[in-house]
This record gives C-alpha cells, sequence and structure tokens, in this order.
C-alpha cells in the first residue's frame, strides 16, 4: 500500500497540521459573535434602535442554522475544498457589500443573508475534514478545531473595534472581507479527506458503537427525548446568543464602560465560550446529558440573578455573569452534538445533528429578538434578565423529566 503523506509528512504526523488551519477557517466565520462591536456604531450612523440593530446579526444566525445542515449533504459531491472556497467567498461577498451606503433592511440583506448563507456553507467543511482524518481521536481533534469559531472575539473583536475607530464602520467591513477570503481561500487549498478507507498505522477500526439507543432520524423525532433535547437547546443559544449579542453596549450602558473597554470584555468572554466546549463535551460524555444539561442551566441561572442586580461601576458582576453566559452557551455546542451520538443511531448522526441544529436558529431568532426590544421598550436590557431566569428554571425542569435515560460512555463528536 503507497504510504500517503501530508504536508511532506506521514499521514499519522501531517494531519495534525489541519487543525490549527480548520480552526483559522472557524475563526473567520466566527466574527459573527463579535457583532456587538459593531451595533453602536451602526445605530448611529444608520440612525436605528438596539432591536434593529440586532436584525442582521439574527437573521445571519438563523440562516447559518439553516444552511450548515443542508450543507452536510453536499460535501461529498463537491468535495470539501469547493464547499470551502465557496463559503468562504459568499461570507466575504456579504461583509464587502454590508459597506454599501445603504439602510437597515440593505444591511440584513448583504450581511444577514448573503454572509450567514456563507457562513452555513463553509462552518462544516473544516469539522469533516479533521473527522476523516482523526477516526481515532475524533473527539479531541473536532473539538480543538471547532474551539477556533469559539475563540473568534478574542481576535476579532478588538481588531474590529480597532479598525471601526480608524476607518470607520463601513471600510472596516471591506477590509475584514477582503481578509477573510484571502484566508479562507488560501486554506481551503489544502483541506483535503483521506483516502476511502484509510485509517492511522496501528489503529483498529473494528470497535462497535456504544450507548446508541436509536436507529433513524423517523424514532428519533418520535420520542420524547429529542423534544426534550431540542427545547433545551433552545432555551440554551437562546440566552447566550442574546448575552453575546448585547455583551458590549450592556457594558456601556448599565455598567457604564468605555467603548474600547467593552470591546476587550468580549475578547475575555471567547476565550469561556471555548472552555465551555472542552468542558460540557467532557462532562457530558464522562456523566449524562440531563446532568451536563442541569448545571448549564444553573450557571444561566445564577448569571441572569447577578444581572438584575447589576448597577453602574458593578465591573466585577458584568464580567462574573457574563462569562458564565459564555461559559454555558459554549458548553450547549458540546452538549447537543455529543447528546445526539449518545442517544441516537450513530449511523445517522450527521443527519439527526441537522435536525436538532434547527434549535440553534429558533434561540437564536428569539433571544436576540427579545433582547433588543426589551432594550427599546424599558429603555434598559436589565428587564431581559427575567425571561433568561424563568428560561433556565424550565430548561432544568425539562432536562430533569426529559433527558432522563441511562447513558453508556461514548466518544465525544462536536461536528
Amino acid at each position: 500500500m503507497q504510504k500517503i503523506q501530508l504536508f511532506g509528512m506521514s499521514a499519522e504526523k501531517g494531519r495534525w497540521l489541519l487543525i490549527p488551519l480548520g480552526a483559522t477557517v472557524l475563526l473567520c466565520l466566527g466574527t459573527v459573535y463579535s457583532w456587538s462591536i459593531f451595533r453602536k456604531p451602526l445605530e448611529k450612523l444608520l440612525k436605528i434602535n438596539a432591536t434593529e440593530s440586532l436584525l442582521p446579526f439574527t437573521i445571519l444566525l438563523v440562516l447559518f442554522a439553516i444552511l450548515m445542515p443542508i450543507t452536510g449533504f453536499y460535501i461529498n459531491r463537491f468535495g470539501t475544498r469547493v464547499v470551502t472556497a465557496v463559503g468562504g467567498v459568499i461570507m466575504g461577498l456579504g461583509y464587502i457589500l454590508s459597506s454599501l451606503d445603504g439602510n437597515l433592511q440593505t444591511l440584513t440583506f448583504t450581511y444577514g443573508v448573503i454572509a450567514g448563507v456563507g457562513v452555513g456553507i463553509a462552518y462544516g467543511a473544516p469539522l469533516t475534514v479533521v473527522a476523516k482524518w482523526f477516526p481515532d481521536q475524533k473527539g479531541i481533534a473536532v473539538g480543538l478545531t471547532v474551539i477556533g469559531f469559539g475563540l473568534s472575539p478574542l481576535i476579532t473583536a478588538p481588531l474590529a473595534k480597532s479598525l471601526i475607530d480608524t476607518y470607520g464602520v463601513r471600510q472596516t467591513f471591506v477590509i475584514l472581507g477582503i481578509a477573510f477570503t484571502a484566508t479562507i481561500l488560501a486554506i481551503s487549498t489544502v483541506l483535503k479527506t483521506p483516502p476511502a478507507n484509510w485509517q492511522p498505522a496501528g489503529w483498529n477500526a473494528n470497535v462497535s458503537a456504544q450507548g446508541n439507543t436509536f436507529s433513524s432520524q423517523g424514532t428519533m423525532v418520535q420520542t420524547p427525548a429529542f423534544y426534550g433535547l431540542w427545547i433545551c437547546y433552545t432555551i440554551g443559544t437562546f440566552s447566550g446568543l442574546a448575552a453575546i449579542g448585547i455583551s458590549s453596549p450592556l457594558a456601556q450602558e448599565i455598567i457604564k464602560l468605555d467603548a474600547a473597554t467593552a470591546a476587550s470584555t468580549v475578547s475575555l468572554f471567547a476565550v469561556f465560550n471555548a472552555l465551555g466546549r472542552l468542558f460540557f463535551g467532557w462532562f457530558t460524555d464522562r456523566f449524562s446529558p440531563k446532568l451536563a444539561a442541569i448545571v448549564s442551566f444553573t450557571l444561566v441561572l445564577i448569571a441572569s440573578v447577578m444581572m438584575l442586580k447589576a448597577s453602574q461601576g458593578a465591573v466585577a458582576t458584568y464580567l462574573v455573569a457574563f462569562s458564565l453566559f459564555y461559559f454555558s452557551f459554549g458548553g450547549w455546542l458540546a452538549i447537543a452534538p455529543t447528546t445526539t451520538l449518545i442517544m441516537f443511531s450513530e449511523a445517522d448522526y450527521a443527519k439527526n445533528y441537522g435536525i436538532v441544529f434547527t434549535a440553534y436558529g429558533a434561540g437564536a431568532l428569539g433571544g436576540t429578538l427579545l433582547a433588543g426590544r426589551i432594550r427599546d421598550i424599558f429603555g434598559s436590557y436589565t428587564v431581559f434578565f427575567y425571561p433568561t431566569t424563568a428560561l433556565a428554571i424550565l430548561g432544568i425542569v425539562f432536562a430533569v423529566f426529559m433527558l432522563k435515560r441511562s447513558f453508556s460512555n461514548s466518544t465525544i463528536a462536536q461536528v
């Protein structure tokens, strides 16, 4: 058998370089999590309110949630290189067109729809590449790759803030669009999957699937466990994505931080987003989806109560509470896919998780729009933490009564 090489090394060694490359693609796509940095400048420029400035962000998340599972059916047909490149170009085009001198509707279409389609198309390709090159360490490899999406604001939030201060928000869209397109196109050229039936030397592929309770999409959607997972995932993303969307303006309005400091906190929270994915991926696999969901919602409950009492100068309260929001939200990007793998057929995992992932879009739509609407009606984001408190309690109830099966240990798969 011919020896396969990657980057001039044996495949077993060279495949590790695919992880930082894939993470870089996801870092570019994950700039969406820095949207709160753009909101204040856009509200001033376009003369729009808080609800309206969240609309492009919300639409992007919904399109991402719709396109990501659909694209999964076409990756094998067109190849990961083509899918990554096409997604990167469309996303970059969306950013560049967002610089046009238009109104809210124009921005919603260029950023929300066009860039959202690009993110949805490209997101799954790097994860597919890494998963196929690491059949022996899929959980670790894919988990390290997907961190790029969650960690993106650590780099892109201060970068966007600096560019906006120097060039203005419209020119910032152009600069980021060009940079992201060039980066993703360059990396797409090396994102190839291994030959059929390839496996790393010394690894035994004949390992039986563990812990799967159901065997098909049909049976999955007919079970209470699926609806429990879907509702819990929706609640988790409802609070988390809303927190991401409002973190910077809330810090300026309630805590009275200056814009630069508020932007830097978004970078800090990105670290907790990434840590949440690692911790809850391990926790769900080690213990159970039910316990992981309960812990996550308990953290949201604590954070919500803290923010209900936050006032001017309460910097520590804000930092701790939003770190918990980001940590819990990042956790759901591990809890949901890992639970899908544990509870349902591993053979149908990609399709099953595509169905479960629609909860991400539902949570994005509900959380971000409600947060903006509350700000416009009551003049403060504080009131938003009453519904997040109630939903956290409701989430615990759903987790207890609808995610109560006994699970076996299985490999974490954060695709």
